[in-house]
């Protein structure tokens, strides 16, 4: 996969719709926020646009899906864009004009996408490009998601079954796809009653995207991908998730710090393991909650530096999850603070150096010479954190300089000076 390295060079970063608009995501919010990309982020490395499941669902409104709902899908089984949601999807044109318009912009677009076939091209016995088997010839019905009907699994050793994935993404290479989020498949035995259904599907998409003529980052979806799958991963994908749905509690971001340490030193050039988005500011505009539209995120001001702190010194994938066009002062603060950007773009090496309990120490350094040292107490009472430059690399001077990247503020660290945290919070320092 050599020439794969050239894509996803670094973790990618950019918005998802997931987290704001569920499956009910349309053209206006899609270009809406990729216009506030373009505006206020892309200077700082921002540029994936992505649109997330059942944008081939015309009824989908929440992030519940409607079982066994009628798809929009062309005569070759492929599942196309609801007109209804996506007007300049009209007369076969897809997502090209919508991938235009953001390539305009100077940003990229993905789409999020199931793992196998509709289970209507399957009911219907629909023909496959490229082939005599037909969608009823391909399927694998004992291969389900649990949490979603609108696919079966795609039998890998079906005549067709190849045919059909190359089917598809050389239709996303025409309409100019960037990026393709497939969910169902990150955890690769992909339920009881499909053992390695994930494997076999995993190598047929990797085997289609490599021939469809376009770069396109392949991310896997939901974790927890599993360690001693990194091989694996790290031969097929630009990304997986360590992790199911991540959301805006607390219990959640706590439980990260140990997946980050599992995972620690395995990402490269290339290939990324992913901590999931970003809940931050709107999120859940398909929701009504507490006679409001959706919320802004639970977490916070300090548990979202914590969050963004962790996810950029991991150097995990970034996607944001709000509503762009709704964020606060705050909520932009966190995604273009340069210093804290540069640790997840220039950081190598990052590790946890120690943990006593619930105070964490995380570092990471640039080729350039720069030492990032995140320091966390993610428990519930104050606590000091003696910071020793033996344990960071610091060698034996006595003092550095540093600048602590939320306050933006020049300090003097003492080796074994104690570092005074809140709890939930977090303090990083570019040496």
């Amino acid at each position: 996969m050599e020439k794969e390295k050239m894509i996803a060079k670094r973790p990618p970063m950019g918005w998802n719709s997931w987290d704001c608009y569920g499956a009910s995501v349309n053209e206006e919010a899609l270009l809406g926020n990729a216009r506030y990309m373009h505006d206020h982020l892309k200077e700082y490395g921002w540029e994936y646009v992505i649109c997330d499941i059942q944008w081939y669902e015309p009824t989908a409104d929440s992030h519940e899906y409607h079982k066994f709902a009628r798809l929009e899908m062309d005569e070759y089984s492929r599942l196309i864009p609801a007109v209804n949601r996506f007007p300049s999807a009209a007369d076969g044109k897809g997502f090209g004009p919508i991938a235009e318009q953001i390539h305009d912009m100077g940003l990229k677009f993905g789409i999020h996408i199931m793992r196998g076939i509709s289970r209507q091209a399957v009911h219907n016995n629909t023909k496959i490009l490229g082939s005599d088997a037909t969608a009823r010839d391909i399927a694998h019905p004992a291969s389900i998601c649990m949490w979603n009907t609108d696919m079966y699994g795609v039998d890998a050793e079906a005549d067709g079954a190849q045919e059909y994935y190359n089917s598809i993404f050389k239709l996303y290479a025409q309409w100019g796809i960037d990026f393709v989020k497939v969910d169902d498949i990150a955890r690769i035995d992909c339920g009881k009653e499909a053992p390695g259904a994930g494997v076999s599907e995993i190598a047929l998409i990797r085997n289609a995207i490599d021939a469809c003529g376009r770069k396109i980052v392949l991310s896997l979806s939901p974790g927890p991908a599993r360690v001693e799958q990194k091989d694996y991963l790290l031969e097929n994908a630009n990304m997986w998730r360590m992790t199911d749905d991540f959301w805006d509690k607390w219990e959640l971001l706590y439980g990260m710090f140990e997946r980050c340490h599992a995972w620690e030193g395995i990402g490269c050039k290339g290939h990324w393991p992913d901590c999931d988005m970003l809940p931050l500011g709107h999120l859940c505009l398909c929701n009504k909650e507490n006679g409001q539209v959706g919320h802004y995120t639970h977490f916070s001001e300090d548990e979202q530096k914590v969050m963004m702190t962790l996810w950029c010194i991991f150097r995990s994938p970034l996607m944001i999850g709000s509503e762009l066009r709704d964020n606060d002062d705050f909520t932009l603060s966190l995604l273009t603070n340069k210093r804290l950007l540069d640790m997840h773009r220039y950081g190598r090496k990052a590790r946890q150096v120690t943990r006593k309990d619930d105070c964490i120490i995380w570092k990471s350094a640039s080729k350039e010479g720069k030492t990032y040292v995140a320091v966390f107490n993610i428990g519930e009472k104050k606590n000091k954190i003696k910071l020793k430059f033996k344990d960071i690399g610091l060698g034996s001077g006595s003092e550095v300089n540093a600048v602590e990247i939320w306050t933006n503020l020049s300090v003097t660290i003492k080796d074994k000076q104690s570092v005074e945290l809140e709890p939930h919070s977090v303090k990083c320092y570019e040496i």
